[in-house]
């Protein structure tokens, strides 16, 4: 059942076994897999079915640098689905060696392996229409006719990393008919969740207030309270709900808000593969259920620990947009077209090249390259715009065989970089964020010594060359500041109070029937997208939950 907050009486008390704040990967995750389990389920969802800007800006806040981090607004949704009715789909799960206390990495170290999180991983990719579970490329496509690069074998450096697409699943949108279905469900739209009321003691929540734009007011009872409203938000709530715990929920040892991670990433490099542009294969691959998929470089585990590096990945990428140059009509177009392209890749667009020379020669390129041009708008309006399962995102043939290599790497775990509170409030009376995105020399020497395995075994394979600036490393990296809506680390999880936030079934570790599931529990960042792992996360939790309150397995599949 959906419902709305602004249809209750203000006053009104809502009950349920489990509550769950948020409705996004997480928080619908959550609520399927405990459906038919004997329990009623309350999914509380601050937004609606369609976009709203005055429930959008509920989310605006502060940056201490915004050449660093994006505006506390952009990257997240505030409406049924979350943030997956934005994101690109990209799915891969965290490596064993993540998940391990690892000398080099501060603070590194899950309370969980990834054994304990692997059978979720193949739910996740189930519920997230990601195909099989399975992301080495040797055992998905034929390894002579799909090498990344022809002939190309090294012990340290794998090219059979893979990654899969979702369609991009929109969670609400796909999921919303089992909900609306689900006798044992009730979905709350414009139920803005506005504080957590401990007992005085401070070890369990009484009642969840809430609140609508529309000035309705309510409160919530559950014997179960999950928060899956993202690692900005779920700070926000913790730090905010102060009335018995002064420093905020959780916050006894001042860690809620803190080791703030993203991602380290940045396009560089160039890579020259010798040969037959039939040697590189760069762009997607459709798996035989029909996923598309692409592979990625890495350093095997055994690598990383002998180097003292953290984990990263590299794609091979088209040459720098925004320098006309490259004289391709398609990058041309998309630099023209940068005001009108979502915010994460618009933004990629604006790096001051911007006189009248710069555009006219752009301009040129789209003139003098009109087949190629013609043929990926024909490939773009059949395959992404019109299609139920998107082309992830722009390839283009690569006549040159140059290549830059976009870089996604682990950000260490660094205690100031973290979230705050500032005394502006929203409409509803909150108190803002601030965010002071932080990263390490030690991230950019991680990146650093990876890339210089790269061109040791790169070079020496005698099928391709790679180069990249040393001196420029840390500004090609940093250029756009803290990569996309990954917002991890900030109420992390661990055995101890003293070092962690929740413990590892994603429990605060001093309140007795709250819990988070959100990146932000994730101790590290790995080198992934964290999508994946937060449904398994939150389906892992879904069981943990039903078995503290006895109920049994769920009755019906949850896909």
């Amino acid at each position: 059942m959906i419902s709305n907050l602004n249809n209750l009486s203000s006053g009104s008390i809502v009950e349920a076994d489990v509550c769950i704040v948020g409705a996004g990967a997480a928080g619908v995750s959550l609520a399927l897999s405990l459906s038919g389990r004997g329990l009623k389920i309350l999914l509380l969802e601050s937004g609606f079915e369609f976009a709203d800007d005055k429930t959008q800006h509920l989310y605006a806040g502060d940056v201490a640098d915004e050449k660093l981090h994006s505006p506390p607004d952009k990257y997240r949704q505030r409406r049924f689905g979350g943030s997956t009715t934005i994101w690109g789909g990209r799915c891969m799960p965290f490596d064993p060696i993540d998940f391990e206390q690892r000398d080099y990495v501060p603070q590194s170290g899950w309370p969980i392996s990834y054994q304990d999180l692997a059978p979720y991983y193949q739910q996740a990719n189930k519920l997230l229409e990601a195909g099989v579970y399975e992301y080495d490329a040797d055992k998905v496509f034929d390894v002579e006719q799909q090498a990344a690069i022809k002939d190309f074998k090294s012990d340290t450096l794998k090219t059979n990393n893979l990654e899969r697409f979702s369609c991009p699943t929109n969670v609400g949108d796909r999921y919303k008919q089992r909900l609306v279905l689900a006798k044992d469900v009730e979905v709350l739209l414009g139920a803005n969740c506005t504080g957590i009321r401990l007992n005085q003691a401070g070890s369990h929540v009484n009642q969840l207030d809430l609140a609508s734009l529309e000035g309705i007011k309510a409160s919530v009872i559950a014997k179960k309270i999950i928060l899956a409203t993202g690692g900005i938000e779920t700070t926000r709530l913790l730090l905010a709900s102060n009335d018995i715990c002064k420093n905020g929920i959780g916050n006894e040892h001042d860690l809620v808000g803190r080791y703030y991670q993203c991602h380290i990433a940045g396009n560089l490099g160039k890579l020259t593969v010798l040969g037959a542009t039939s040697n590189v294969r760069h762009g997607y691959e459709v798996s035989p259920e029909g996923i598309y998929c692409r592979r990625r470089f890495a350093l095997t585990a055994d690598t990383q620990k002998k180097i003292g590096a953290g984990n990263m990945v590299a794609r091979l990428h088209f040459p720098k947009i925004v320098d006309p140059s490259h004289k391709i009509g398609v990058l041309s177009g998309l630099f023209l077209a940068k005001n009108f392209i979502s915010y994460e890749y618009g933004k990629r667009l604006k790096d001051g090249q911007s006189s009248l020379a710069i555009y006219l020669k752009h301009f040129a390129n789209i003139i003098l390259d009109p087949i190629d041009t013609v043929n990926f708008l024909y490939h773009w309006i059949t395959k992404r715009t019109l299609a139920k399962r998107k082309f992830p995102s722009v390839i283009l043939s690569n006549k040159s065989n140059q290549f830059t290599f976009e870089i996604h790497s682990e950000q260490y775990p660094n205690p100031d970089s973290r979230i705050t509170l500032i005394n502006e409030t929203d409409t509803l009376g909150m108190r803002k964020v601030k965010v002071d995105w932080q990263y390490l020399p030690e991230d950019i020497e991680s990146v650093r010594r990876s890339l210089k395995l790269f061109v040791q075994e790169i070079n020496q394979s005698g099928l391709a060359t790679f180069e990249f600036n040393d001196d420029q490393l840390e500004e090609d990296l940093t250029r756009f500041g803290a990569y996309g809506g990954h917002h991890i680390g900030t109420t992390r999880m661990g055995t101890a109070p003293e070092t962690s936030v929740v413990d590892a079934h994603c429990k605060l570790h001093n309140v007795d029937n709250l819990y988070i599931a959100s990146a932000s529990v994730f101790p590290t960042s790995s080198q992934a997208n964290p999508t994946l792992t937060i449904v398994a996360m939150s389906l892992r939790l879904a069981d943990h939950l039903a078995d503290t309150l006895h109920a049994g397995k769920s009755s019906h599949s949850i896909i």
